[in-house]
């Protein structure tokens, strides 16, 4: 299956939210044809009714590809639609959390190719990180190219079971927001010592983005890295040596808050 196949036969994108939006936004910048796509959203966005899609509209008969992004609660009364296209050709490329495989197969068939994902928010400037797997009916060709249409909002790389989708939502699904949170707090630590409140949050998230983009861009691992900027008893060491306590700093404290969310997400895709 090639790009190709989407012009000829059609991609429908099932929920068009900040993350479908974001989607349809790459490959529209990419060269994708705006009548190759059919979009079903209650509630389109401005944006969303200029591209010229074929918005609510009957879907294709044979579409190579159904992307769903709905939110996991509506999930249950989108999915009956799209039976008659299970157990076919059209692949299913999901982005909704908590919505195992098993689920897909169930509603749309057992012999139905689908790829479940987890992509993060950074998507929305094109720089997110998209984890991926698929069922056994889904094939390299499937998966490559459900890559090319995830890798136009960032990076993706495959996983190798299902069960590792609770670890990177855990991870990198809500990973964006203990990031904002530490920009909040770094922020505020600033202003604890004396810096005003806009200068604070902006020397935070400077900081923040530059050390982000530094750890991407540097052949060195990121604990080289903090090696690197951490003189002998300076000002870097007295701020490590708080951070890195083993009992009440990142490294535990990250790791109940990564496990508490891979329990969640364990949770929801439970039901």
């Amino acid at each position: 299956m090639t790009e190709d196949d989407i012009a000829r036969r059609g991609l429908v994108l099932m929920g068009c939210g900040k993350m479908g939006s974001a989607l349809l936004a790459g490959w529209l910048k990419g060269g994708m044809a705006p009548a190759s796509v059919w979009v079903r959203d209650p509630n389109p966005s401005d944006w969303v009714r200029a591209q010229g899609l074929n918005l609510n509209a009957e879907l294709p008969a044979d579409p190579a590809i159904v992307l769903i992004a709905v939110k996991p609660q509506v999930m249950a009364q989108a999915l009956p639609e799209l039976e008659a296209l299970g157990n076919r050709a059209t692949l299913f490329l999901s982005v909704a959390a908590g919505t195992p495989i098993a689920t897909y197969e169930t509603m749309l068939g057992a012999r139905t190719p689908v790829i479940r994902s987890m992509p993060n928010t950074p998507a929305a400037i094109g720089r997110g990180i998209t984890a991926l797997i698929g069922n056994a009916s889904a094939t390299e060709a499937h998966l490559r190219l459900a890559e090319g249409l995830l890798g136009a909002v960032g990076q993706t790389l495959r996983l190798t079971s299902e069960a590792q989708i609770d670890a990177v939502t855990g991870l990198s699904g809500s990973g964006p927001a203990y990031v904002f949170h530490l920009i909040e707090c770094m922020a505020a630590a600033g202003v604890e010592q004396g810096l005003p409140p806009d200068m604070a949050m902006r020397l935070a998230k400077a900081t923040v983005a530059g050390a982000g983009a530094l750890a991407e861009a540097a052949d060195e691992e990121p604990a080289q890295l903090r090696v690197n900027v951490t003189s002998p008893n300076g000002t870097t060491q007295a701020a490590l040596e708080v951070l890195m306590d083993a009992q009440r700093g990142f490294p535990a404290l990250l790791s109940r808050a990564v496990a508490a969310a891979t329990r969640r997400s364990e949770e929801l895709s439970r039901g």
